[in-house]
This record gives C-alpha cells, structure tokens and sequence, in this order.
C-alpha cells in the first residue's frame, strides 16, 4: 500500500510596504489570501493585516529596540518547522524583505534546511515615505546617488559612514531616532555641513504621517523635543529641504502634517 506524501509547503519572504495598504504589491496580496499561516513583524501596517483571512492562522513576532518578541533563531526554527510540514507561510515584513528585513538570514535558513522559498518584494520605506512628503531621494540639482544605512547597530561611532551624505548625495537611515543626536556628531565630525537639511519623516504612508524639517545640527533637539515616534526615517541631504507635497499620492483619509524648524 502506496503511503500518501504529505503537500508540498513553500515559505514566502513578503514585504507589505511602508504602511499604506493601498502600496501592498498585488502578488502580496494574493498570497495573503491563499496562505496557511502568516508570521508577520510589528511594523506591517494595520490596514495590510487586515486583509489577511479570519481564518488563515497568524503569529506575530514583533520585535522592538533592544526586546524581542522571539529571536531571529526561533524564527527561522518556526518558519521551516511550519513549512516542511506542508503548509504555505507567508513571512510578512514591513518595507521590502531584504532591506533591514532580515530576509537574507531566514532565506538562507530556508536553503539549509532544504524549504522551497520565494521572495515577494515590497515598496520599502525610504521610497514610500519620501514619495508620500513630495521629497525625491535623488535630483539632477541636488543628489546623483542615495544611500541606506542602519542608525540602529553595534558601535555605532565605528561605522563607515563617510562619503555617504554631503554634497551631490542623499543618506536615508533607518531605525536612528534612539541615535539622532549620535548620529548628527558623526556626520558632522566626518565633515558633513551642519547646516545640512534634514527630514525626519514619522509614520510615513500612514494617517498619522509626520514631516519635520531641520538641519543637521539640530537633528538630535528636534527628535526630543517633538516626541517623534517609531517607525521613522531620518533623511539627510539637499533634497530634504524639498520635501512639502504630502497629498502627492492622494491617499484617502491622510491628514499628515508638515512642519519646518530649518
């Protein structure tokens, strides 16, 4: 007697986007639909939850500075556990998967363990918040190259940051509102101008979208004094002085707001 083999499960590294679930990719959301399980981080926006199914299983692992909901290790332990045992997991990530996702450590997980993955990528937050402020990431005028750097990471005076922000550049840093001030020292004592604008774009895609302008030297003051909250980005360069178009993508319901101190 033939024994029947068990489905065949595939694991799926989705990005859902800045927030606005208007931006998901519609591959993404088929997959939401068709999915045995979603294991999902605590940056996916609400509205992108909720287009998952009632009945389709879910499991957040949302992490935040310094406290985690479950280590990266037990992650990749989950996700391959689940899929060889046949079920379709969608691992939803905020942004794109492979920008700060850690998407590459749990597709490598996937290969070591023999799992069939697929990527599904995703707008990620430089480029969906950026647009929603009116604020272009490069300019013929202003900035010939961009560049993403983590704010968030181990000796953070030791990164090689120089180059990256400055005349004819643009430097877009995820996860820094903890380091802003840090991070305005070691820009300027590369040899960043102080006098460099700057735009800290809070909740971004979202309805509670924030724009703050500054410049570079009171980068720190300003993520203080205004309160700003996570998920943020924090844009360095020329065009950030640019950025004051916030209904540019017409999303219904956002009444995000602008304010400069430059």
């Amino acid at each position: 007697m033939e024994k029947t083999l068990p489905p065949a499960g595939k694991l799926w590294l989705v990005g859902a986007g800045p927030g606005d679930p208007d931006l998901l990719t519609l591959r993404a959301a088929r997959l939401l639909e068709s999915a045995d399980l979603v294991v999902h981080d605590g940056l996916v926006g609400e509205g992108v939850l909720a287009l998952i199914p009632p009945h389709v299983e879910r499991i957040s692992v949302a992490k935040q500075r310094s406290r985690h909901t479950m280590k990266q290790e037990l992650i990749n332990e989950l996700l391959v556990r689940e899929t060889l045992a046949g079920k379709q997991v969608v691992r939803l990530k905020g942004g794109d998967p492979f920008i700060f996702g850690r998407g590459g450590e749990e597709l490598d997980a996937a290969r070591e363990a023999g799992v069939a993955c697929e990527t599904v990528p995703g707008i990620t937050a430089a480029a969906g918040c950026a647009a929603q402020a009116g604020l272009p990431l490069t300019h013929r005028e202003d900035a010939s190259a961009v560049s993403f750097v983590a704010g968030q990471c181990k000796d953070l005076t030791d990164q090689d940051w120089s180059g990256l922000a400055g005349h004819g550049r643009t430097l877009v840093i995820y996860m820094g509102l903890a380091t802003a001030s840090a991070i305005a020292d070691k820009l300027i004592a590369d040899g960043v101008s102080p006098g460099l604008p700057v735009a800290v774009i809070e909740r971004g895609t979202t309805a509670e979208a924030r724009v703050l302008r500054t410049l570079l030297t009171d980068l720190g003051d300003l993520v203080a004094r205004e309160k700003v909250k996570s998920p943020a980005l924090i844009i360095v360069g020329k065009v950030a002085a640019r950025a004051d178009a916030l209904d540019c993508l017409g999303a219904p319901g956002v009444a995000a707001q602008i304010r400069d101190f430059t």
